[in-house]
């Protein structure tokens, strides 16, 4: 076999090694299919190179049969004479990699195993292992191919909750380790015939007894051995590090929430699917009936994200903020209220919650708001959790009539009213037809839309919706399922107003919560939340609530009223409370079953625990821990000990008991000789004893010497007295700090592990063996045909 047919198998090998680490997440046939695509490209690339096709070319010809196998197998009907790619299979392609990438980072693993999905994972295999060849066959740097390997985890390690099992770790150690093998092979058979000697396991057998051989074997279980226990031994890194969130500790257990702001939206749909219910954060103040806490408002969407759009530099916190964009009333006469907020560490946010509009806050030196949002966020990186604040906040209510006869003018921004181009036309037409009772009227026409999301739409609150807020997943949700969770329907009523001409963005934060008798508020992870804002002239930007009772039992008092009744008569003033935790109105049919409902929310716990339940237990745990792992060296000492002087008498437990003898010796810091006969070690063992030890030394080691070399001895020689005696008579001699490093740290016990290492090569040899016994029956048999 030539040298690159042997590393390009090598580097096959080694990539479907490598993509079992994608079997946590996804499901499906993906890996045959996958092995099937790279031994295909890998054949390809055998093929040209014994051709003697230039080095340029194999990679092209490897790429353009790659994407015909993947256009074959997933996109066949946009082939072009049914055999050809053309621009309609590389625009399906995309559609179907950003399908998956939004499937993966909104559902948990394991993936169900949709073609998209499939697709991806195939296309990431097949692709690193087409990289693979090209830098270990053709650049010849196989050492280089292990950072492409690390390419297959990147998927698992951003969605994989609690981290890949240590297993898995493993097979792609081994791929890497043959493919460094096969490399090196290769280069070495170009110095001239291979060297080999003659291995102390079968002198009948040739194997590589170089000390190349011996330390390649070495260096390669050392390799296995590490990813097999560095994964189990060191801490899970937090998810957010590579992927969706990031572990906080505070009130509540479980793994806490982050909000990014490169995508808060995704941010938070991940949060209500998979976060843990803890504690987000604890409020006193505000209007009686709880408040709503914004983080940020999302107010540019381009078909298929919404997103905060390009801001200014942010403002400094002194004093005032600035007033609320749009507002023109005069602030100096409106209500007040004050509040203040203890956020839980279990919440990684780099914006503040905070209710709109925001007055004044307490958070000052890295923090900084925007002046058309009114959000706060940390100019330095650091996040939210932990801190505790104060604020004061404007508690504006518009009424009914006042926003009924705001005057209509042009848009507070370039962004939020901006309808995307390709907004299909049945969604315009929806939105007509929903708010033609409405006569042109902006704000009748946001009632109308919110009622109709809330009753009369047939709408149905679940969180299992997860195609997100894209063009195509807001036309599937308006006008096919009508199924979704606060997501869905904020951003619904936020595109429907903007086609009516409203300015519209969508806020980010969390719902009022819970309160106590005391009248503290308690929110928890799951009452994130979204709603539309819509911006009316003269009172700036105000929130509606199109999520059905379901979620929120209620709607905003303004939405409601003298106004609006004619058009609006199924949003009447409600007596339920505002958020989930409380007692529902009964007429309200609730789904079961999803944790974003009311129901899974529970009775707040507002107790904060005692020092057991807030890091005592934990500390313990740690603490027990290290000392059964320092405690380790002196169990498997000791029940070493207690095994060799348990065993009857006989050749077998006089070696165990000459061996406890020489740990001992190694263990109270004494050097004992591996070469030494029995005698010289019982005569060296004379100079280390007290003259009454001395009889018992020396029948212990005749005896040993006896049952080793002399064959009319009688096996049945008892010798642990005298064992026990030498035993006991090294350890009064030695000094304290001695006895204590031999029971905490016996120096016997990492010998054995190097000896167990060494014994663990050696198994390599054996391997070696095994492949040289059947390399000559393979040989055998060709000569014999």
């Amino acid at each position: 076999m030539t040298g690159h047919v042997r590393i390009s198998l090598a580097a096959w090998g080694a990539t479907v090694l490598g993509s079992l680490v994608l079997t946590p997440v996804f499901s499906g046939p993906f890996l045959f299919i996958s092995a099937f695509l790279c031994g295909a490209v890998t054949g390809v690339g055998v093929l040209l190179q014994n051709l003697r096709a230039p080095r340029i070319v194999v990679p092209l010809v490897q790429l353009l049969v790659l994407i015909e196998l993947l256009s074959l197998f997933f996109l066949n009907s946009t082939l072009k004479f049914g055999l050809f790619p053309w621009k309609g299979t590389a625009i399906e392609f995309n559609t179907q990699l950003v399908n998956a990438m939004d499937s993966i980072n909104r559902f948990s693993a394991p993936l169900p195993p949709d073609s998209h999905l499939t697709l991806f994972a195939v296309s990431v295999i097949s692709a690193t292992g087409l990289l693979i060849h090209v830098v270990a066959v053709q650049l010849r740097q196989a050492a280089w191919a292990g950072l492409l390997l690390l390419i297959m985890y990147t998927v698992p390690a951003a969605t994989v909750h609690g981290g890949l099992p240590a297993l898995l770790f493993i097979p792609p150690a081994i791929g890497y380790i043959v493919l460094l093998s096969a490399e090196g092979r290769s280069r070495l058979s170009r110095w001239g015939r291979r060297i080999s000697g003659v291995s102390h396991l079968d002198a009948a057998e040739p194997v590589e007894a170089s000390a190349l051989g011996q330390a390649g074997r070495r260096i390669g279980l050392s390799v296995v051995a590490l990813a097999a226990l560095l994964p189990a031994l060191l801490p899970a890194l937090p998810e957010g590090v590579v992927g969706n969130g990031l572990a906080g500790s505070g009130p509540g257990n479980g793994v806490g929430a982050s909000i990014s702001s490169t995508d808060p939206m995704l941010d938070m749909g991940k949060n209500l699917k998979r976060g843990d219910n803890v504690v987000a954060l604890t409020y006193k103040g505000g209007p009686d009936v709880g408040s709503y806490l914004r983080l940020t408002a999302l107010d540019s969407f381009d078909g298929n994200t919404w997103r905060i759009a390009p801001r200014p530099e942010n403002r400094k916190i002194d004093g005032e903020l600035a007033p609320p964009p749009g507002y023109n009333g005069d602030l100096s006469k409106a209500p007040q209220t004050k509040m203040e907020i203890n956020v839980s560490r279990s919440f990684r946010s780099q914006f503040a919650p905070v209710p709109y509009p925001l007055r004044t806050i307490s958070l000052k030196r890295d923090w900084r708001y925007d002046a058309s949002a009114l959000d706060v966020v940390s100019s330095n990186g650091q996040v939210v959790g932990g801190k505790k604040y104060n604020l004061s906040a404007y508690d504006l209510k518009p009424s009914p009539d006042q926003l009924h006869n705001a005057l209509q003018g042009g848009p507070p921004d370039e962004y939020t009213s901006r309808v995307p181009k390709r907004t299909p036309q049945d969604i315009t037409d929806l939105t007509h037809e929903v708010t033609a009772d409405a006569k042109g009227n902006q704000f009748d026409e946001a009632v109308l839309l919110q009622s109709w999301f809330r009753s009369s739409g047939g709408f149905t609150y679940s969180t299992d919706n997860a195609r997100g807020s894209g063009m195509p997943a807001l036309r599937d949700f308006l006008l096919e399922n009508k199924t979704g969770y606060c997501e869905q329907f904020a951003t619904g009523m936020a595109l429907m107003a903007r086609i009516l001409g409203i300015p519209s963005r969508v806020g980010i934060g969390f719902l009022p919560g819970t309160s106590d008798k005391d009248g503290q508020y308690t929110v928890r992870m799951h009452d994130m939340h979204a709603w539309p804002e819509l911006y009316f002239q003269g009172y700036g930007w105000v929130r509606f609530e199109p999520t059905p009772p379901a979620r929120v039992a209620t709607t905003p008092s303004w939405t409601v009223g003298t106004g609006s009744d004619s058009i609006n008569p199924s949003t009447a003033p409600s007596t339920a409370p505002i958020t989930p935790g409380g007692t529902e109105d009964p007429l309200i049919d609730k789904p079961n079953g999803d944790r974003n409902l009311p129901n899974d929310s529970g009775v707040a716990v507002l107790d904060q625990g005692n020092w057991f339940t807030n890091g005592g237990g934990q500390a313990i745990g740690i603490s027990a821990g290290v000392i059964l792992l320092l405690c380790i060296p002196w169990l498997i000492r000791s029940l070493t000990r207690r095994r060799r002087f348990s065993r009857p008498p006989g050749r077998s437990g006089a070696e165990g008991l000459w061996a406890e003898i020489r740990d001992t010796s190694r263990d109270l810091g004494l050097d004992w000789s591996e070469i030494s006969t029995p005698r010289q070690s019982g005569e060296w063992l004379l100079t280390k004893l007290p003259a009454e030890a001395h009889p018992q030394a020396l029948r212990l080691a005749r005896g040993i010497e006896a049952l080793r070399y002399s064959g009319d001895v009688n096996p049945s020689t008892d010798l642990r007295a005298e064992a026990a005696a030498v035993r006991k008579a090294l350890w009064s001699q030695a000094r304290q700090v001695r006895r204590w490093r031999a029971r905490l740290l016996p120096p016997s016990w990492r010998w054995y592990l190097n000896r167990g290492s060494t014994e663990a090569s050696d198994l390599l040899d054996e391997f070696d063996l095994l492949l040289a016994r059947l390399r000559s029956l393979v040989l055998r048999g060709r000569h014999a045909n």
